[in-house]
């Protein structure tokens, strides 16, 4: 079986949570030491991680980030303020425990791994060509697929790196969530208004170029880009281990629309860690469904506003965990 079917399949055989252990924490939230409903939005993120840890004594004690990291042929089209070879900086910057996302890792407790999926290997310019060929798309299915069969975590963050990946990710949203083009396009690493002009202008050619298409994860291969694909198959791959999911900004929800189109509860053991500055990421989650932890008008990526979140959600854990209910305090 290659990667590609590997995730077709995997998508169609989804698990669900441990509905005992969520209704458990559930329970609990309802007669705890403080006024009913007073954490009601934590209790919550406390219940969901019960379901996909499959425990009714949810925790966070080994979170890691996955960073995917990618180049884009569509840079070409003057989409980013910053030249392509950023990417593979920021990637050495990552490994080296020198970004900002190590340095909310450090304080969170986390690991980071960074995992390049083509830097220096620039996919196809989307305004004219598929971003990758079938061959490029199983390569980077089973990067995702390998990178989360092989981590120790009991919450896993994803993020990404690629000058020129909003670009690719409102490509994404646009030709699978539709409606005017520039509605899903945003400056992304700050664009003046002709750098605006000309990364509408290249999504649209890219929409347009795949009218038609109408396979989720055809779109993927045709606009999306290296570690998009990756970020996919990551998420599909955290689902078939229990483990529940953070995901980041645009770049990465646009990666898992897809998986939505295909399957309504594809994301159900994701939740969103920030709301970016990017139109479009309002946008998109509003179409899944999707409220974000925390809405910071952050713009950076690299997992670093689902990093942001991760002490909340240990929080929110230990509000349950850590606090009598009223029976065991007064009993």
């Amino acid at each position: 079986m290659n990667a590609s079917d590997w995730l077709r399949e995997a998508v169609a055989t989804l698990p669900t949570h441990d509905e005992v252990a969520y209704q458990a924490v559930v329970e609990r939230a309802a007669n705890i030491l403080r006024p009913s409903g007073a954490l009601a939005r934590l209790d919550s993120v406390a219940a969901w991680v019960a379901g996909w840890q499959r425990t009714s004594s949810p925790a966070v004690r080994r979170p890691a980030a996955l960073i995917f990291a990618a180049d884009h042929g569509v840079t070409a089209a003057g989409v980013s303020k910053y030249p392509a070879d950023v990417t593979r900086a920021m990637l050495a910057a990552y490994r080296a425990g020198k970004s900002t996302i190590t340095a909310f890792a450090a304080v969170a407790g986390a690991s980071v791994e960074a995992i390049d999926v083509g830097v220096g290997r620039p996919t196809g310019d989307i305004r004219y060509e598929s971003a990758m060929s079938t061959e490029r798309f199983n390569e980077a299915v089973a990067a995702g697929r390998d990178a989360v069969q092989g981590i120790d975590a009991d919450l896993l963050v994803l993020g990404e790196m690629g000058i020129g990946n909003t670009t690719a990710a409102a490509a994404v949203a646009a030709a699978l969530g539709g409606g005017e083009v520039a509605a899903w396009v945003g400056r992304g690493t700050g664009v003046d208004d002709e750098g605006l002009s000309r990364k509408r202008k290249a999504v649209r050619e890219a929409v347009t170029r795949i009218v038609g298409v109408l396979d989720p994860l055809e779109v993927l291969r045709e606009v999306g880009g290296a570690e998009l694909v990756a970020m996919a198959a990551a998420i599909v791959a955290a689902r078939h281990r229990q483990l529940p999911v953070l995901i980041d900004g645009y770049v990465v929800t646009a990666a898992a629309m897809p998986l939505a189109s295909i399957a309504p509860t594809a994301l159900d053991h994701c939740l969103v860690g920030h709301c970016s500055a990017e139109p479009g990421h309002r946008r998109l989650l509003e179409r899944l469904d999707k409220l974000p932890l925390l809405d910071l008008e952050m713009r950076l990526g690299e997992g670093s506003g689902a990093m942001a979140a991760v002490p909340l959600v240990a929080m929110a854990c230990a509000g349950i965990t850590e606090v009598p209910t009223f029976g065991e305090w007064f009993g």
